[in-house]
């Protein structure tokens, strides 16, 4: 044990690597949190417009745009779309933003049926309810229908922002030094194999227990809220 602390010690402190690794952690956060309100966002008005138009014709046109772009983001898989953005659509940006764009998209994919699932789950009547206040279909949307869709909803957008978290350890590809990425510069650069590579693991491993235990406490709020 003291052994391997000797080793840590010369990997990432006498070094300064360290500050690689801590750099790393921070794009990678930041790619995430900037993915996720990109995603929400487009998953929301998807999820809209196909709720919509269900009942509107003229919105019948955007609803196909909108499933062609879910089955186009969910056939491309999210390392070939980053690689896109970056070396053909994004070329002046700098890889961070360039990330945060691709993650955000293809999250947006999957948001849309999670938000649509948490709008559908609402019963009908509440919409109905609304229409008979005498407000209008969008009105009973943005006051009666989505804020319930919310308890469903959050605890998904949850479970995304976990799977964009690990999604981002591919933005090496397009030279962004990201957790995983900073491991591997390390591991490089000292000939460490083992410890640059378990320090990103159990990164990553406590970051998600920390988000699952969130999630857990989130979920049970809310079912306590129902029951109230």
């Amino acid at each position: 044990m003291n052994a391997w602390f000797i080793k840590l010690n010369e990997t990432f402190i006498e070094t300064g690597y360290y500050k690689l690794l801590i750099e790393g952690l921070g794009n990678t956060l930041v790619m995430t949190l900037g993915a996720l309100a990109i995603g929400v966002l487009i998953g929301t008005l998807i999820a809209v417009v196909k709720y919509f138009a269900e009942d509107v014709r003229a919105l019948r046109p955007l609803e196909i745009l909108c499933d062609l772009y879910v089955t186009a983001i969910r056939g491309i898989p999210v390392v070939v779309l980053l690689m896109i953005f970056f070396y053909i659509i994004m070329t002046a940006a700098d890889g961070i933003s360039v990330g945060i764009i691709a993650f955000g998209i293809n999250s947006g994919a999957y948001m849309a049926e999670l938000i649509r699932s948490g709008i559908n789950a609402v019963d009908k009547g509440q919409m109905e309810a609304g229409r008979s206040l005498g407000m209008s279909k969008v009105q009973a949307m943005r006051k009666v229908v989505f804020p319930q869709a919310v308890r469903y909803i959050l605890p998904a957008i949850g479970n995304e922002m976990i799977a964009l978290l690990k999604e981002t350890s591919v933005a090496g590809y397009v030279a962004v030094v990201d957790l995983t990425r900073a491991g591997n510069l390390v591991r490089n650069n000292t000939f460490d194999a083992v410890n640059p590579l378990m320090v990103v693991a159990l990164t990553y491993l406590l970051m998600v227990v920390l988000l699952s235990a969130l999630l857990k406490k989130l979920e049970r709020r809310l079912g306590k809220s129902d029951k109230g």
